[in-house]
């Protein structure tokens, strides 16, 4: 389902930019952050069904890897392959237009992935149902809180026809209940043959989900193994 072949992503040089002013009265030149190389020379191979957990502390290339994943952003060098339609949560409200409203938003996501309309009125009452906004989804979404922005974009990425699901820590926010709900709604797509990626901090939550993990260290690929194996290593780096 997905493939990362020798894939590195750097950000140029650049200046800046909070440095403009005080530069200039100082007469001095503004600073300059130098060429960062965020993911280098990654290699892995995700077959359809799997659970993958990536793990690495802040700084990792974690993002990098998301955002390359779901073509926020190009790779500097490598080749990265997707096979299937892709929901992703990589941040609260990621991918909604503020302006339209909740059940609006519910059909221009299921358009992304190719859906009919017919198709979304299919899942329209159980993704309702799961969010709790049966009385908000008529209001545009910019007036949501970012607990409301989350159970929509969850709901959304489960219940519609995606056989890939990315999570960024997207279960961080949200009551206890809701996150129950979320997990078992995680297990049952992973039932169904659904393939996952998830990053999160909470160890107990990628062992209960996951069944592979990859560990990053500084935009490097540290192990790439089971989850338990791939856990001890994370926590073996933190101890250094």
């Amino acid at each position: 389902m997905i493939t990362f072949s020798h894939v590195t992503k750097r950000y140029p040089a650049q200046t800046l930019s909070g440095e403009t002013l005080r530069t200039a009265l100082a007469f001095r030149r503004p600073a300059q952050r130098p060429p960062f190389t965020a993911l280098e020379d990654v290699s892995f191979h995700l077959r359809a069904g799997e659970s993958l957990g990536i793990l690495g502390r802040n700084g990792a290339g974690k993002s990098t890897l998301l955002k390359l994943l779901t073509r926020v952003t190009r790779p500097t060098a490598g080749h990265i392959r997707v096979h299937g339609r892709m929901s992703s949560l990589l941040e609260v409200g990621a991918g909604f237009h503020h302006d339209l409203s909740g059940r609006e938003n519910i059909f221009l996501a299921g358009a992304m992935l190719g859906m009919s309309p017919r198709q979304v009125r299919y899942r329209l009452d159980d993704i309702i149902t799961f969010a709790g906004l049966e009385n908000d989804m008529n209001l545009p979404v910019r007036t949501y809180s970012s607990g409301m922005f989350l159970r929509l974009a969850f709901s959304v990425g489960v219940h519609l026809d995606s056989n890939i699901l990315v999570i960024d820590e997207a279960l961080a926010v949200g009551d206890q209940l809701f996150r129950q709900r979320c997990m078992e709604r995680i297990h049952h797509f992973r039932e169904q043959g659904g393939t996952l990626v998830l990053v999160s901090h909470d160890a107990s939550q990628v062992a209960a989900t996951c069944t592979r993990g990859l560990v990053l260290s500084r935009g490097k690929l540290q192990f790439d193994g089971n989850i338990q194996d791939a856990l001890h290593h994370y926590h073996s780096q933190e101890d250094i």
